[in-house]
């Protein structure tokens, strides 16, 4: 089978483990990431099987207009908004879908709490640069933490916090609050408590067409001028142009970020970059060994599966 597997910014697939159960297909691999509907169409132009690394490519009905052998989309993780089903069954285009890890982001949004609270990014660069203690960083113990949706990764941000000895609170809709309670944890009285009194606030929504801007610019005015944002799940949670214009005035006084309303960001090319108080990753939240080769393993296995005429995990079964 001819596969291609777009967006592999660190040239790493190849050396998974996972990628040994591609050995008697035909793989090709690309590095670099384009919008341009001409070259992902010629990129993608034999393929018979793609492998979508989450949503870094989007899969329009030009694109698949223009991709007749194209039997199979083999997504890492599960399907969101980057793929219509609908568009893809029209086309007679198979999709099938795997699984996440909740655990290297939660690690992640935690390695950012701790990054910021502490100044780490600016006494690391200062160190280099030949200066000695810049910075007065603040301890967690005793700080309020703010979890804003109590799902998979959520519920391990609040478990690590509880760990560190933060007051931890939980905000979000009803059933989530209800399973925050069940397991001990207090749910803020309000929206605006939950801005205002929180030292950190985590967001771990998942992003829908009715969460889209959920975090409002009153909202991040609301918080305190030592108060951190952390924000590993994605950028259009916020208010547009809002998180950055806060930062400027100071409440929040930091944001620590892994997520952006467009991806990748190269040449600095984003404002948050430009901001002291901002501490950003390249959306490193399941970039990690252990999830790539949980994430490709399935997504392998669904592309053998399918091969071997036993279709597994296909999202539109009706184009079978």
């Amino acid at each position: 089978m001819q596969i291609v597997i777009l967006d592999d910014y660190q040239d790493c697939v190849r050396h998974l483990a996972a990628f040994r159960k591609l050995a008697a297909h035909s793989v090709t691999v690309y590095n670099d990431s384009t919008t341009d509907l001409d070259e992902l169409a010629r990129r993608l132009a034999a393929a018979e099987a793609v492998v979508l690394i989450r949503e870094r490519t989007v899969i329009t009905p030009a694109l698949l207009a223009r991709l007749p052998q194209l039997r199979l989309i083999s997504q890492t993780g599960k399907v969101a908004s980057h793929i219509r089903l609908a568009d893809c069954t029209a086309r007679g285009v198979a999709v099938a879908e795997g699984s996440g890890s909740p655990y290297s982001t939660a690690e992640l949004t935690w390695a950012l709490v701790l990054a910021a609270m502490r100044h780490i990014p600016r006494e690391v660069a200062g160190l280099q640069a030949g200066r000695w203690q810049q910075t007065l960083g603040r301890q967690l113990r005793g700080r309020r933490l703010g979890v804003w949706s109590y799902g998979k990764i959520g519920r391990l941000v609040a478990g690590y916090g509880r760990a560190f000895g933060m007051r931890v609170w939980v905000w979000g809709r009803e059933s989530s609050t209800a399973a925050a309670r069940a397991d001990g944890y207090e749910v803020a009285p309000s929206r605006a408590a939950f801005f205002t009194e929180s030292d950190v606030v985590s967001l771990h929504i998942r992003l829908t067409p009715t969460t889209q801007g959920l975090v409002t610019a009153e909202d991040l005015a609301l918080m305190q001028p030592e108060a951190l944002l952390v924000n590993t799940s994605r950028a259009e949670l916020v208010e547009a142009g809002a998180l950055g214009a806060a930062l400027q005035r100071g409440r929040p006084g930091q944001a620590a970020v892994d997520v952006y309303e467009q991806e990748p960001v190269l040449g600095a090319a984003h404002p948050l970059l430009a901001l002291p108080n901002a501490v950003c990753t390249p959306h490193l939240g399941y970039v990690e060994q252990d999830s790539y080769e949980l994430y490709f393993g399935q997504a392998f296995d669904n592309i053998l599966a399918f091969t071997a005429g036993q279709p597994t995990n296909i999202a539109n079964p009706e184009v079978l």
